[in-house]
Formats: C-alpha cells, structure tokens, sequence
C-alpha cells in the first residue's frame, strides 16, 4: 500500500497502522504534491483499485501527472542490469560509454552511493534492433566488458563486490530492489559499532553520522521500533521496506512528524510471533534501518536535466561532471519517446561545496536550457513524498482528535487500538 501511495507521489500527512486477530486497519491522510486534497476522481478509483486488487491485476499506469515515465514504472522490453561495486568518481561514467561502445541504448537508469558503495540498476535494450538483450553470447560479453570497468582502479586489499544480473523488469520495484542490493553488499557494515550494552531487552544508537536514531525494547509480545530522522521524501517507504526484507511483521505503527523531524514508531514480530529477544537480532534490525534511511538522504547539489533523448546521453552529462571533479552521489533518470529527464545530486571530489563558477561551466557545456540547478533541494529544504508528515508538527493522537469530526474512519482505528494495544504504551505520547 506504502509502494503504491509513493509510485504516485502522493504526500501521507501521518498514518496510522493497526493489525491483530485476523483483521488489519491502516489509515494514511494525503495530499498531492502541493498540499491540495485529491479530488481527481480517476485518481481516486485507481487509488481504490490499486489498493485492493492482487498486484498482478494492477495494470500499471504511467501517465498520471507525469509526461516522462518514471524510472521505476519500465516496459518488459528491456533488460535490467544491476551492478553493486565500490564506489568512486567517474564510475558511472565509465559504465555508461561502455554501454555506449557495445551498442546498448539505456532507457532508465538509477544509482545510489553509501558508505563509499555504489548500486544500480540500468535498463537497456540492444542497440541495432532495439529489443531486449537475450542472446546469451551477448550478454556474457557486456558482463565481462563491465566487470572490467568496475574492478579498474580498485586498491590492494579494498574490499570488492561485483553483482552483475540481467533480468527482465517488473519483477521487484526498483526502488526496493535497490536497497536489496546494497544490504546484500553490506553497506552497512561502516555504521557505528553497536552496543550490546542494553538493559531490559532494548538497544539504540545515538552516535551514526546521519543523524538517524533506532531505539528498540520488547514491551508484552512485541518489540517497538523508534526511528527518529530528519524527514524527506519516500521515507516511509524505505523503513517498510527494510523491514519487510528482514522478515518482520508489522503489527501496529504511527507516523508523524514534529517541524523537520520524523518519528516512526512500529510494534513488530517476527514472522513466527516472537518479538526480537536477541540483542543480535535487534543490532541486524537497527543497522539495517539507519542505512536505508541514509541511502536515500539528499547531499551536495541537486541538478535537474531535461533534453532530447539520443544515444549516449546519459554517458556526456556523466562525463562532463567527472571532468569537472564532481562526484555523483545519487542519480535518477528516465526516457519517454524523443524526452529524457533526470535528477542528479552532485558534490566535488575533495568534499568541498561546488564552486558556482564550475556550476556555471557545466550548464555550458551540456547546455543552459538543458540543466537546472535546484537550490531549494531536499538538502536545505526537505519535503514529504508519500514519506512521514512534514506538515504537521502535532503528536499521532492529538492530531487524530483536532481531526475526528472529519474523519470517522480515524475514531474506528484508534478504537482498535485501544483494544488491541491496550496494554502497551501509548504510541507518539
């Protein structure tokens, strides 16, 4: 339901999730984009539709508010590589013009780096006849030619992890599928040494560089999970994800958010029913729910680019940023016939802010009506997408009573909490 609400940019205000005895009630409260209420009827159905029908019956819709097809909506005429490596400047670069050389046409490409790793996942379909790659030849020549591009440079005893898979879309949201790749390669094994100091079954941390903190404690049959972060888009999403990749059953959780701030509360089990008793158990949990938080946290300067699309587009904007020192920490791109569109997050090499001279040499060699520098980016400015609310700066169940002569269904919802949860703590107290 998270994934669904996100595809379609919606922006959940707060939410409430409960589920006990067979029978579930969550309720999440959005607005579009610009904070107006939906009232797009076709949006609406489709909304109602997607929700309850099996996945399988969703037929996917790439046209609602968007002219250019989102990199995680991709047509089964593709082929999907993935690649997870140690990250460093010019990477992508060097993938896409050895894209390029083999004769391979990329329609959608995203990438994310953390904790100096890198993944991605790039659609591509063969350049002479433009259909997907399966000659088993061919695909064994492009995953040698890139294993080569990614193991250049690699430093004697610098831990290396290559995955290189072709696949056809669809069968794993990209999103998702991402942050699988980047825990299967461990990227967070560079996060703070967990404490196996608890006391009364709990553990936290307070000491990673991202400012995200995890507190769990077992209370009665479950175990409650605090994630406390700065808000952004999709954050939602990405803490359910995680959990749901580790095997944890959510059984009851409120969202909200207090000014910038997110707080996520979760009332889980294992898929057996037992709660995390294990201090292992919570230190896999914990780590694994920072970095995928942070892996989509927003640095450096954000760049937004629109063009004509053409072979090897992708390959001259990487190029132009890696001559130009810059680094790219995240990058998102998408093609719709004769119109591509992407969004990178750059920063210089050394660390240092991008100089706007050099900003401005990039917008002139790839072209000033191509690329847009974004200043009020998530970095300085982060907004909701279908994550926690960044629009409210009341707790869960204060919220719930300002609104409850609107919305009946919310006074049915905390009614079932009160039955199911009546001897945990109060949640957002």
């Amino acid at each position: 339901m998270v994934q669904v609400l996100t595809d379609l940019d919606l922006v959940i205000l707060k939410g409430y999730i409960s589920s006990d005895g067979g029978w579930f009630m969550d309720v999440f409260h959005v607005t579009d984009q610009l904070g107006n209420k939906i009232t797009d009827e076709g949006l609406i159905a489709y909304i109602q539709k997607a929700m309850c029908a099996r996945r399988e019956e969703i037929e996917v819709q790439t046209t609602i508010g968007r002219d250019v097809r989102p990199w995680h909506v991709i047509s089964t005429d593709q082929t999907a590589i993935e690649i997870t490596a140690m990250d460093r400047p010019g990477l992508m670069s060097e993938i896409a013009a050895a894209l390029v050389d083999m004769e391979c046409n990329m329609s959608a490409a995203v990438a994310w780096t953390h904790n100096s790793r890198v993944a991605c996942i790039l659609y591509v379909e063969d350049g002479p006849t433009c259909m997907p790659i399966v000659d088993f030849s061919r695909m064994v020549f492009i995953r040698s030619h890139l294993e080569c591009v990614v193991r250049a440079h690699h430093c004697e005893g610098e831990r290396q992890s290559v995955i290189l898979a072709f696949h056809k879309p669809g069968l794993t949201h990209t999103e998702r599928r991402l942050h699988q790749l980047m825990a299967a390669d461990i990227d967070y094994y560079m996060l703070f040494p967990y404490s196996n100091g608890t006391k009364n079954g709990s553990g936290s941390n307070r000491d990673n560089q991202g400012g995200t903190q995890v507190t769990i404690c077992n209370e009665k049959d479950y175990s409650t999970v605090t994630v406390s972060s700065r808000d952004r888009p999709k954050l939602l999403f990405d803490t359910v994800c995680a959990l749901t990749d580790m095997h944890c059953v959510v059984f009851h959780a409120a969202i909200s958010s207090h000014g910038s701030t997110a707080i996520q509360e979760y009332y889980i089990r294992h898929k057996d029913g037992s709660p995390l008793n294990l201090d292992a158990e919570r230190n896999v949990v914990t780590k694994h729910l920072i970095a995928a938080v942070e892996r989509r946290a927003s640095h450096g300067l954000r760049l937004e680019i629109t063009a004509r699309n053409r072979v090897g587009l992708l390959s001259e904007v990487t190029r132009v940023f890696r001559e130009n020192a810059l680094s790219l920490l995240r990058a998102e791109i998408g093609t719709q016939g004769r119109r591509a569109a992407g969004t990178f997050y750059v920063a210089d090499t050394s660390g240092d802010d991008v100089e706007s001279d050099r900003v401005e040499a990039i917008r002139n060699e790839i072209g000033t009506d191509v690329i847009k520098v974004v200043t009020d980016s998530f970095a300085s400015a982060p907004r909701t997408s279908a994550s926690t609310s960044s629009r409210t700066s009341s707790s869960g169940s204060s919220a719930a009573d300002e609104e409850g002569s609107r919305f009946s269904l919310l006074h049915l919802l905390q009614s079932q909490f009160e039955r199911f949860s009546s001897n945990l703590r109060a949640i957002m107290s």
